[in-house]
């Protein structure tokens, strides 16, 4: 059942759940990934993003969101000054996608301490939110809980391994999907979960030794 939030939208500042709550949400989303600081950040727009991102304030939603800004913060009327003050890069260009969603952006990012990643989502409607690309990965992200991201080999024993390491921490498993790109190729692994996700859970996941990274993504 869809709640009230998603049908009249939520708290925002600017005139359009899509075009201004949900793309500070992709923004916010996007730097959560990256899970540090931007230091740079190339913004490829598609569809009704690319053409009206100027006059809907689109680029200052999606600026905001990278500097952390919540969709009602008052301060996304002024991303981009404050962007440019904390030294944060940014450029925006048109890309076009095909059939994908007409509000869909692609953060190609680096962050402060080098790390760097691509992010791609689309803002769905008032204010909701999907990721549906890390990397060169095929996801589905919404943002709705905390999500531990892994990724590892495709091979047996690995979901196994880390259901172990969320047991003994008693976080509980919302919901849990694997991505990969072939039968025993690289794979990522997105567990939903309705506790928060400690560094110390982190941790013991990349003990394990059967997988290549993982990190969390809090809520949002």
């Amino acid at each position: 059942m869809r709640g009230v939030f998603d049908i009249v939208g939520p708290i925002m500042i600017g005139p359009s759940s899509s075009h201004t709550a949900g793309a500070a949400r992709l923004g916010l989303m996007a730097g959560k990934i990256l899970g540090e600081p931007v230091a740079k950040a190339e913004i490829l727009l598609h569809g009704s993003f690319a053409r009206t991102y100027r006059g809907h304030g689109t680029d200052k939603a999606l600026i905001g969101g990278l500097l952390g800004f919540s969709p009602e913060d008052e301060r996304i009327r002024d991303a981009l000054e404050i962007a440019r003050e904390r030294g944060l890069e940014y450029s925006f260009a048109p890309i076009d996608l095909g059939d994908a969603h007409p509000n869909t952006a692609v953060f190609v990012m680096t962050g402060v301490n080098g790390r760097q990643i691509t992010v791609g989502g689309a803002s769905v409607g008032g204010g909701n939110i999907e990721v549906r690309n890390i990397d060169t990965f095929q996801i589905a992200l919404t943002g709705q809980y905390p999500s531990l991201i892994i990724v590892h080999t495709d091979k047996p024993g690995v979901i196994r391994e880390i259901s172990d390491v969320l047991a003994k921490h008693h976080v509980n498993i919302a919901f849990m999907r694997v991505f990969r790109r072939n039968r025993g190729q690289q794979a990522m692994m997105i567990i939903e979960t309705d506790e928060e996700l400690t560094e110390d859970i982190i941790q013991d996941c990349r003990s394990t030794g059967v997988i290549e990274n993982a990190f969390a993504v809090p809520a949002i």
